[in-house]
């Protein structure tokens, strides 16, 4: 006997036939944004991962723009959206610039080489040199090398004079005029102004990274250390570039302390003073250039400048399409140590004492893996940091795998530290290492307080309870107890750099206290044991496992592994048919950029530099203030 159900009322019936109609549409919506995307990723598949393949006798067209860096600071799927929506990358590494000059060189298919440079920004001199004495090998292979600028600084200079010819346009500039390093100082508007009281506790004369918080100019030492490695630094830029283009470093530097006068008789045009002290060979427009590069190239006329021509991204990704995955050769590892050493994890672009230690953890339990390269160009930061780091090389060495360093424009302080166990270190000659110190940092407010009417007040157990807070006055004994830990700092490291370096405690102590040196200056104290670059550290460590010629082995960089969605997204948005799509939909350009991860904010240094770790009253630091 079949029981008939009550029937629902009329509000009822309204609430399900409504909650029936949300979940059609619902699943309407999902079921049409689900095909649709699959529809745009077989397209991807279609169109967008096929590159035309570039012909003989093309241009490479190097343009780098951004700043030179070992690592980049976002993660591969926000540069693939940038570059789908027409942004361009901040960055550039330092090893894709040097990755494509030499291959260049080899290549059948490379013509020529153009270097625009003009918006190459912020890189060290170590960086430079290497991309330099890259631009130097293509020239060395007999390929014609142009450089073209409509304005360029001494810096993007020092790579451009490696070419066969320098073009400046007529309205452009050119200038050498030393190095310099002008900080600001605090005191004043700190402990006068505000009634901020800062108490530095350092071990070393020279240690001058938190001077500017409690002078109003630079010590003397800090002044004669500085100028002692850039004086250093300057005349070795003064030298390649004599060198390059056939001329006396005397007759540069006279030229610099003669600029008022020689740029007076070129009635203020700095082109023609460049092209009178002949840093440059000719003042052409782009257009001129370009004329001269499709008369001797082969026209284009779909190309820019209407020349055969490839760009360096491109070209990079024509190298990588040829990349064997299935690669089963030894590998000799390399592990990028870029930026501040800080604790915990951290993203590309800041050394983290748990996420760069992991790297290294991983390189050393992977059997692949044979030996170790750690590229580190860092200023240094945390203690405990710098240590977790220094741990894993020494594990690395415990498990039997060589670990060489290649310092980069600066590897000093906490950057030396993570550097000191290696079985050797290479530095470029002008390197910035050393500056073997350790400092602490307290800001006490009282009086800033006192400013606006606020008073600290209360009671503590003992007579140290609460004696950090930085409302407080900083008691005499609370600082001893805080230059006591300094001290016991600066002992571990300056005994940990006798023990790796195998000398005396007193010998490295009589070079340390906080003082910087070149790569060159660090090499004759015995800080570095060579001077060289990447591949030197490589062809090094390579030897040490006895891993037999460059094509028995083959190298990789160990860095933190993308997601399966930035893999994913950085491979469709960088393909035609990705870039296209989200190139011309506004409603894509919002709802991505929702959805990519971004890379966080760094926290700046000097905020977090105060925090007191667990259980300290104070951070033991390993910085270094030193860059360019």
């Amino acid at each position: 006997m079949n029981e008939t159900l009550p029937r629902r009322g009329p509000l009822a019936r309204f609430f399900v036939g409504a909650w029936d109609a949300m979940n059609f549409t619902r699943r309407l919506v999902f079921n049409l944004v689900f095909f649709g995307f699959m529809l745009i990723v077989v397209l991807a598949m279609l169109f967008g991962g096929n590159t035309k393949p570039f012909q003989d006798r093309t241009t490479l067209v190097i343009a780098p723009e951004g700043n030179l860096v070992e690592q980049y600071s976002s993660d591969p799927a926000s540069r693939a959206l940038n570059r789908a929506l027409g942004d361009k990358n901040p960055e550039v590494q330092l090893r894709d610039v040097v990755r494509a000059l030499d291959a260049a060189k080899n290549d059948k298919r490379i013509e020529r080489v153009v270097l625009r440079l003009d918006k190459l920004q912020s890189g060290g001199m170590a960086g430079l040199r290497e991309v330099a004495a890259a631009v130097a090998r293509v020239r060395a292979a007999k390929k014609e090398v142009i450089a073209f600028s409509e304005s360029m600084d001494q810096k993007q200079y020092l790579v451009a004079a490696q070419a066969n010819e320098v073009y400046l346009d007529p309205m452009g500039a050119m200038m050498l005029e030393g190095l310099g390093r002008y900080r600001l100082y605090y005191r004043q508007l700190l402990q006068d102004k505000l009634g901020v009281d800062v108490h530095l506790f350092r071990v070393g004369e020279f240690k001058s990274a938190a001077e500017p918080y409690i002078l109003d100019a630079a010590s003397e030492e800090s002044k004669t250390a500085d100028l002692f490695w850039m004086n250093d630094l300057w005349q070795r830029y003064l030298d390649d570039v004599a060198k390059a283009r056939k001329l006396q470093p005397a007759a540069l530097s006279a030229a610099i302390d003669e600029l008022p006068a020689r740029l007076d008789a070129a009635q203020g045009d700095l082109g023609k003073y460049a092209l009178g002290l002949k840093l440059v060979d000719g003042l052409k427009t782009r257009e001129e250039v370009d004329q001269i590069l499709t008369k001797r190239g082969v026209a284009d006329e779909d190309a820019d400048g209407g020349f055969r021509q490839i760009a360096m991204d491109a070209y990079l990704f024509n190298l990588d399409r040829v990349v064997n995955p299935a690669d089963s050769r030894p590998q000799v590892a390399i592990v990028v140590a870029e930026g501040e050493i800080t604790g915990g994890e951290q993203p590309p672009g800041t050394i983290g004492g748990v996420s760069t230690a992991a790297l290294l953890r991983e390189a050393r339990d992977d059997d692949n893996v044979k030996a170790l390269v750690l590229r580190v160009n860092s200023p240094g930061g945390e203690v405990f940091a710098s240590e977790q780091i220094r741990r894993e090389i020494v594990g690395l060495k415990a498990a039997g795998k060589p670990v060489v360093v290649s310092m980069g424009n600066l590897a000093a302080s906490g950057g030396y530290w993570i550097s000191m166990n290696a079985d050797r270190i290479y530095a470029d000659p002008s390197t910035i290492t050393g500056s073997i110190g350790i400092f602490g940092l307290i800001p006490t407010v009282p009086r800033a307080l006192e400013k606006i009417g606020v008073h600290s007040d209360g009671v503590g157990t003992t007579r140290f309870a609460g004696s950090y807070d930085i409302t407080r006055p900083l008691a005499p004994e609370v600082g001893q107890v805080i230059q006591t830990i300094i001290n016991k700092g600066y002992a571990d490291f300056t005994g940990r750099v006798a023990q790796a370096r195998k000398k005396p405690v007193a010998d490295i102590d009589a070079i340390a206290r906080g003082r910087v040196w070149s790569g060159a200056q660090a090499k004759e104290r015995g800080l570095v044991d060579e001077l060289g670059g990447l591949q030197a550290a490589v062809d090094d460590v390579a030897k040490r496992a006895k891993l037999g010629k460059a094509e028995d082995f083959r190298v990789r960089y160990v860095e933190k592994t993308p997601s399966p969605f930035e893999r994913f997204f950085a491979g469709f948005a960088g393909s035609g048919a990705g870039a296209a799509v989200l190139g011309r939909s506004e409603f894509a350009h919002s709802l991505l950029i929702k959805a990519v991860p971004q890379a966080a904010a760094d926290l700046r240094f000097v905020e977090n530099a105060t925090k007191s770790g667990n259980g300290a009253p104070v951070k033991a630091l390993a910085y270094c203030f030193c860059t360019l």
